[in-house]
């Protein structure tokens, strides 16, 4: 006991790590903030959503509870707790109640080892990472434990004994593992660039080289559209698409276990972009600045990158629920068509050409940082994006279950449009 309180009260450094004891004391201390914060943010991106469709559809969004609906998601909560829990008399009663949160835990976990700041120097404790649990091998943990959440979906599906959650159970876990191998596919090329897969270090790869999104913009693309697959989301939803499922693979599920499935969709939100974010986007960097990349650490730096970092996220979660009420739903041949024929055959030949270049820029002595590497990657960029966004969009060759149209049927069509208007307008 004496020896652990000598440990716990050891005066350290604030700019080196912190004693055994104090590690895990913030680790615990950490966990329990990080978690807080995190519930109380997937709940009111709940409220956003609601204020941002508003907003898109020129309608007043929730305005009754609280000043302009800001307790709104309280008073859900509580509405879903007071609602009836009912249970499927055939269901697999078990796996029944687990799968909420099976579906939900992933989620919250991958967010654990996610650094969201500089570090935070503590007198007399030493030098606090800004990650919850600061993995050495974080980046494999994220992909091995956010593919979990398949699990909970098709569980819900599966022991709910209704035919209509089962067929939208299938078509969740076929979705989500088919974009899945195009989102780890996509994370090679960031780790051909960092030659490491702990998160920080991917950080601080791009506070040296640039930001990924600058030298690798096509497997950002690949990740941003799997990642809208992964989380269900518009034009991804038919997992759960109302017209033919009847709301999907949660039908027979209703109060608090039916809001875990909308929460876990939105925790998924928040954390595939802190992953676009720490991944593409120099993390809690600061755009044109060094200062905050380097020590000595001090608080300041350590609250402006954490504020850097959640305007970040912020903007892509703000771009989640944007191409929701903006883009139309995919069919289902074109969801699986994308995923299998353009996104992964795209995935692999980027990585063989960002793995080639590297190993011939490296023979050729060039250095991570330099001028000439990251001008050559900046050119292959340029190239790739000219390619797949310019020559193969629109339909000429992306076109995965549809024929192509010529521009003379398209101006064909667009004549018979107009005479129809005119003739409508004489007989009106």
């Amino acid at each position: 006991m004496t020896h652990l309180m000598a440990l716990l009260l050891q005066v350290a450094d604030p700019q080196l790590p912190p004693s055994a004891g104090m590690f895990i004391l913030f680790g615990a201390i950490k966990a329990g903030v990080a978690f807080g914060i995190y519930m109380l943010c997937v709940a009111y991106t709940t409220l956003l959503e609601r204020w941002l469709a508003a907003w898109i559809q020129d309608r007043l969004g929730p305005n009754r509870a609280g000043p302009k609906g800001i307790l709104q998601p309280i008073a859900d909560g509580i509405k879903n707790f007071m609602k009836e829990e009912t249970l499927p008399a055939a269901a697999s009663k078990t796996l029944f109640v687990l799968a909420p949160a099976i579906a939900f835990i992933p989620a919250m976990l991958t967010w654990a080892v996610i650094p969201f700041a500089a570090p935070l120097p503590i007198p007399g404790v030493g030098l606090v990472s800004m990650a919850v649990a600061d993995l050495p091998i974080g980046f494999l943990f994220t992909l091995a434990v956010g593919s979990l959440g398949v699990y909970g979906i098709t569980i819900a599906g599966w022991s709910s004994n209704n035919k209509y959650a089962l067929l939208g159970a299938m078509r969740a876990s076929a979705q989500m593992i088919s974009y899945e191998i195009a989102m780890g596919m996509s994370t090679v090329c960031v780790l051909l660039l960092a030659g490491n897969v702990n998160l920080n270090e991917i950080v601080a790869q791009q506070q040296g080289q640039g930001w990924n999104v600058v030298m690798l913009t096509l497997a950002f693309f690949i990740f941003a559209v799997s990642a809208l697959a992964e989380t269900n989301r518009v034009p991804f939803d038919l997992p759960e698409s109302e017209s033919e499922l009847v709301a999907g693979y949660h039908a027979e599920y209703s109060s608090m276990r039916y809001s875990m499935f909308p929460l876990a969709e939105y925790a998924n939100i928040i954390t595939s972009s802190g992953l676009m974010v720490t991944l593409f986007f120099g993390g809690w960097d600061i755009p044109f600045t060094q200062w905050d990349n380097m020590a000595p650490w001090s608080v300041a730096k350590t609250l402006l990158t954490l504020g850097a970092y959640f305007a970040k996220v912020f903007f892509f979660v703000f771009s989640f629920i944007w191409i929701r009420w903006t883009v139309p739903r995919f069919r289902y041949d074109q969801l699986m068509a994308l995923g299998w024929k353009v996104l992964l055959p795209m995935a692999l030949l980027y990585i063989t050409t960002v793995a080639s270049l590297v190993l011939a820029l490296d023979a050729a002595g060039l250095g991570r940082t330099s001028y000439g590497f990251r001008g050559a990657f900046l050119a292959m960029n340029v190239v790739f994006v000219i390619l797949v966004f310019w020559i193969l969009d629109r339909g000429r060759t992306i076109s995965p279950s549809y024929s192509r149209v010529t521009k003379e049927r398209i101006a064909r069509l667009q004549t018979g449009a107009q005479r129809s208007d005119l003739l409508n307008e004489k007989g009106a």
